[in-house]
């Protein structure tokens, strides 16, 4: 197999290139420049060329339009660190042939390599969930909601607002005419219910939501 390298990072284009030979792949070169590795794509007939996502100037996406649109018939796969939707659809849209991640094991890559050679359109395991969401025109999945006070019943309030003034169980007790106990268990609740940890974080959640008054 004949790798052809095109990264803008030449740490990252010394270590890979080392590992690849290391494994009985033979690198044609390893370069920074998009230009250089336009012209050794023509000139040297790679079997994959590895082409960064992210270059300075032409992106790895402009340079693979250039290589398809000069009618080149390489393999091409995106090596990144990028795990965006809009990344992996833009690359197998352009033409990629792969996507691959560059935090992938060693032996991984070497296998993503040969499946490429022989025909296949490669992608990263990790986002394969996101290609499939993107084949079916599914939306990303929703953020959970973030629990708001509105989830507190008016007692759960008046007693986050004593919380928030810095009152102790014992002191809230006194002034609403309830037991300790009592004033534990309203705090156990809110404190489930707005998902926090901590009477100072509730507190705080109290005082920015505009519940109780800032002093």
């Amino acid at each position: 197999m004949r790798v052809l390298l095109i990264d803008d990072h030449a740490l990252f284009r010394v270590g890979l290139l080392e590992l690849l030979e290391r494994r009985g792949i033979e690198v044609i070169d390893a370069v920074g420049d998009s230009d250089v590795g336009l012209r050794l794509t023509r000139d040297c007939a790679p079997d994959v060329v590895l082409l960064d996502l992210r270059m300075p100037g032409p992106g790895g996406i402009e340079i693979l339009k250039q290589i398809r649109g000069e009618g080149l018939d390489r393999r091409v796969a995106m090596l990144t660190t990028s795990t965006e939707e809009q990344d992996l659809i833009a690359s197998l849209q352009a033409g990629a042939n792969g996507y691959l991640l560059k935090d992938m094991e060693p032996d991984e890559l070497v296998a993503a390599l040969e499946d490429i050679v022989v025909g296949k359109t490669v992608v990263a395991p990790e986002l394969t969930g996101v290609l499939a969401r993107a084949v079916r025109h599914e939306p990303e999945p929703a953020t959970p909601a973030q629990p708001t006070l509105s989830e507190l019943t008016p007692r759960e309030q008046e007693i986050l607002c004593h919380l928030a003034a810095g009152q102790s169980n014992k002191a809230i007790a006194r002034e609403l005419g309830i037991s300790d106990g009592t004033v534990k268990l309203h705090v156990k609740a809110i404190l489930r219910k707005l998902q926090v940890r901590s009477r100072v974080e509730a507190a705080v959640m109290a005082v920015e939501q505009g519940l109780c008054a800032r002093d």
